[in-house]
């Protein structure tokens, strides 16, 4: 490292001098657990004092180690007189010209639309509904309570709460959100809300008058730079930052941006004085609290401002420690709090876009390869309780607390930016599963501001009953919410990249419903994809092209072919003309001065296959996840994981897809008792009667049941009510292979394997002997004159019997009404991406885990031949 000292301010250049020497786990000295948000957040609400005292005694215990920072010191400082311009020189040092004419170019939010009823757009609009259901006075109450301005209103509650160190946080991702949000839809209202926050946190700023912003006061800096227990306060500052400075590049509010610098002025002559007070050393030793991305965004800041000292402020926040473990490449990130460092990561890709020092590519390249190879899931996501495991023993880590949301959403930026530099495709196919499986699976369906912190991948888990399961509107507002809303705000960012030159380029590398408008290529392009299902394997779309008016010129399409196509059936066209495509792993080509109407479509064979885990002990071989093209698919099942194969030759022979008519064939069952509403539902391989579940849960599934219709020509029926007068099984939707069985006269209904009931499931569903439109009845085959019987007044947990007229003690009025059930469609029905696997007990219904909600599943088999 050189220090200069230029014009009275303190100009740091870290120079890596690396050697095997450099050390890992002394980059984080405090004790692990305080790494982790979750538990700093319980242990600051705590009531136990004793508790925080055991915690907070060993607080940065350990000095910074000699050998870990022997090669990073300064040499010397420069006398004044010997001052010059450090920008111009380290840039010829580094023979960089400051052009990355070389990378691919983003495409602004502003030219894309994302399809209203796809995937992605759906989503997009639940997050959009959350932003607008948030208040601008519950936002910024901590904010103005700093500054000592009136709080009308509530505060919001959870990591928001004015006695939360964090606080603030969120609204910093608000606006990160709002803004990218706003570039996407151009909607008026969220334009307006989002203006008045950054009006509101400019009062709190002039009112402060130092350049300080934060909803917490100074204090917690002295703490920080006192090396004493605080909750991540640059962590929030960063949050803040980056909101004003997305405010400023998507939405160019001016105002923004300079209250943005006027923070950075405000840091910048804080660690100038730890550093001129201390050294160095003490300011990295402060850097062991969690502090973001500080670094990526004082360099974004500096490709805009130019300022050396926005510069210098970057520089100061990368974490030479544990960078310098990336640049000797060694893997040694396990036990590392993930969600700290990505974001280093991130910075150092900026340091590298900004002053083209290779060190900087090779270190977000080595970064990504190690986490993609070794401590990755089938998701693409990453951490085990916030933490990096060990490398390649991932079996071991399979529980309720996996793949922490931002760790994802941070992952996403280092893919994007490896993509952008390379166009290597290995990059997007990442992106997309990525995103596909641990971002789409993180919203509650349509339920706007419901989200999960933690992606839970161990057997029989539930997103609902993870830790923190889901978090609710108003009182949660965990680091995965902040994420989350930013995440579902940018779905359109990654779709397309642009490439100049002449002809310029254009590469599709997500393949999601959308329109563009191509400025650089004078085009608006629209991307029509097919529904993906599972009955007909191919992922189809279709880019219809409109150039502007008087464009003349050529441009290069370029279409990513993943890595999970097939070659075999894959096929191109341009306006019906057929097309060679590539094998996968590369991109489809094609250069022509495009015409009004011009029609380009691909169509790629879709691939089921298996992924063993991350885990090179032999013992764990076994431990494998099913794709489905870039779709995880979770088994619905509370336990049972296990799957041979045993002679099967292709995954075809044990993995098969439900066919689309089958949802028409889904139904529930239920019945009206006293005031309330109960279902027929499988409760531990028998039926009972139980409460009317809400959709999306375990409950639902239990209540959803499949007619199979005995007579094959029937086999189609497109209603359930076609059924009535047809002999008919019932197959628990989540069970594949069980029916309902009856168990003699006055016996209870039960659960059992089909090809073991024989006539004992067979019922003929009649018109409901109670008379009412609405009903039906289940008459059994094999006792004439016998029904499924609920009984009268009944509660949950009411088993079904087999009962016949002759032998129950009701009245005939009430005989008819608790054999007489309302015939509705299913309450669960199957996602058009749904399989069956054949298990070694049972079968498994196979689903997108993005489809899920409160419902038990695996995303892991353990599958042998």
């Amino acid at each position: 490292m050189k220090v200069f000292v230029l014009s009275g301010v303190l100009i740091v250049v870290f120079v890596f001098v690396l050697c095997g020497c450099v050390s890992g786990k002394e980059c984080t000295n405090i004790p692990t657990e305080l790494s982790s948000h979750s538990f700093r957040y319980e242990l600051l609400a705590s009531k136990n004092e004793s508790w925080k005292a055991e915690m907070f005694q060993h607080y940065h215990l350990i000095h910074t180690d000699d050998s870990a920072w022997s090669s990073l010191r300064p040499r010397k400082v420069l006398r004044e007189e010997e001052e010059f311009n450090w920008a111009m020189m380290y840039r010829k040092m580094k023979n960089y010209d400051g052009s990355n004419s070389n990378f691919l170019k983003e495409i602004s939010l502003h030219d894309v639309r994302l399809d209203s009823g796809s995937l992605h757009g759906r989503a997009q609009q639940t997050n959009l509904e959350y932003l607008l259901m948030l208040d601008v006075d519950r936002l910024v109450w901590s904010f103005r309570g700093t500054a000592d301005l009136s709080t009308p209103g509530l505060p919001y509650g959870g990591w928001e709460a004015p006695d939360t160190e964090l606080r603030g946080h969120f609204v910093g991702h608000y606006l990160s959100a709002s803004a990218q949000m706003w570039a996407s839809t151009h909607n008026d209202t969220l334009k307006e809300k989002m203006s008045a926050v950054v009006s509101a946190l400019a009062t709190c700023q002039e009112k402060i008058g130092t350049g300080y912003l934060s909803a917490f006061p100074e204090e917690l800096f002295d703490r920080f730079e006192a090396i004493k227990p605080v909750w991540a306060p640059y962590y929030t500052i960063h949050k803040i930052l980056a909101g004003l400075l997305d405010q400023y590049t998507f939405a160019g509010n001016s105002q923004a941006l300079k209250m943005m610098t006027w923070m950075v002025e405000y840091f910048y002559k804080r660690v100038q004085n730890v550093i001129s007070k201390y050294s160095i050393e003490r300011h990295w030793l402060s850097l062991n609290e969690e502090t973001g991305g500080m670094n990526d965004v004082l360099y974004r800041l500096y490709s805009i401002t130019g300022d050396q000292k926005h510069l210098v402020m970057a520089h100061l926040f990368d974490k030479p420690c544990f960078l310098g473990l990336l640049a000797v490449q060694a893997d040694s990130i396990s036990g590392f709090h993930a969600n700290t460092h990505i974001p280093v990561v991130i910075g150092s890709q900026l340091r590298y876009e900004v002053t083209g020092d290779p060190l900087y590519k090779a270190i977000g390249t080595y970064f990504m390869d190690i986490v993609n190879s070794s401590h990755s899931y089938a998701t693409g996501g990453t951490s085990v309780g916030e933490f990096w495991s060990e490398p390649n023993r991932l079996a071991s880590t399979l529980e309720q607390e996996n793949e922490e949301s931002c760790t994802t959403y941070n992952m996403l930026k280092v893919s994007r930016h490896l993509f952008r530099w390379t166009k290597e495709v290995a990059y997007a196919d990442y992106y997309e599963r990525a995103l596909t499986n641990g971002v789409l699976s993180i919203q509650r369906g349509r339920d706007p501001g419901v989200m999960i912190y933690m992606l839970p991948l161990g057997r029989g888990d539930s997103k609902a009953r993870s830790y923190h399961g889901w978090g609710t509107k108003f009182d949660s507002f965990w680091c995965c919410y902040g994420t989350g809303i930013e995440s579902f705000s940018k779905l359109g960012d990654s779709i397309y990249f642009e490439e100049g030159g002449k002809p310029p380029g254009l590469y599709i590398i997500q393949y999601i419903s959308s329109s563009l408008d191509w400025k650089s290529g004078q085009i608006v392009l629209d991307q029509k994809v097919d529904l993906v299902v599972s009955w007909d394997p191919y992922l189809r779309t279709t880019l219809t092209f409109s150039p502007n008016e008087g464009a003349g010129q050529s441009s290069t399409i370029n279409l990513r072919i993943p890595v999970w196509a097939s070659s075999s059936g894959a096929k191109a066209a341009i306006n019906a003309q057929d097309l060679p495509v590539p094998d996968p792993s590369s991109f489809l080509s094609l250069t022509r001065n495009w015409s009004p109407g011009d029609k380009l479509t691909l169509q790629l064979p879709i691939r089921l296959r298996t992924e063993a885990i991350k885990d090179d002990r032999p013992a764990y071989a076994s431990i494998q996840a099913i794709l489905y093209g870039p779709y995880l698919l979770a088994g619905l099942t509370s336990d049972d994981w296990d799957i041979k194969t045993g002679s099967a030759s292709s995954l075809s022979d044990w993995i098969t897809p439900i066919p689309a008519f089958h949802n028409s064939h889904l139904v529930s069952l239920s019945q009206e008792s006293g005031s309330s509403s109960f279902v027929f539902s499988n409760s531990n391989q028998f039926i009972t009667m139980e409460k009317f579940p809400e959709a999306g849960t375990d409950a639902a599934l239990q209540a959803t049941f499949r007619l199979i219709l005995k007579d094959a020509t029937s086999v189609k029926v497109m209603s359930p009510k076609e059924a009535i007068g047809k002999s008919v099984m019932l197959e628990p939707i989540a069970l594949p292979g069980m029916v309902v069985v009856q168990q003699g006269t006055n016996g209870n209904l039960g659960i059992a394997n089909s090809e073991s009931s024989k006539g004992s499931s067979s019922f003929r569903l009649v018109a409901g002997l109670d008379g009412k439109d609405a009903t039906v009845s289940l008459e059994s085959e094999s006792h004439k004159g016998c029904y499924a019987y609920s009984g009268t007044n009944y509660k949950s947990g009411t088993s079904i019997k087999l009962k016949c007229l002759s032998e129950s003690d009701s009245s005939d009025e009430d005989y008819k009404k608790a054999t007489s059930f309302i015939l509705k469609e299913g309450i669960s029905e199957y996602d058009p991406i749904s399989f069956i696997a054949k298990g070694m007990k049972r079968n498994f219904l196979l689903t997108p885990l993005l489809s899920l909600r409160d419902e038990s599943y695996t995303v892991y088999f353990n599958i042998q031949d």
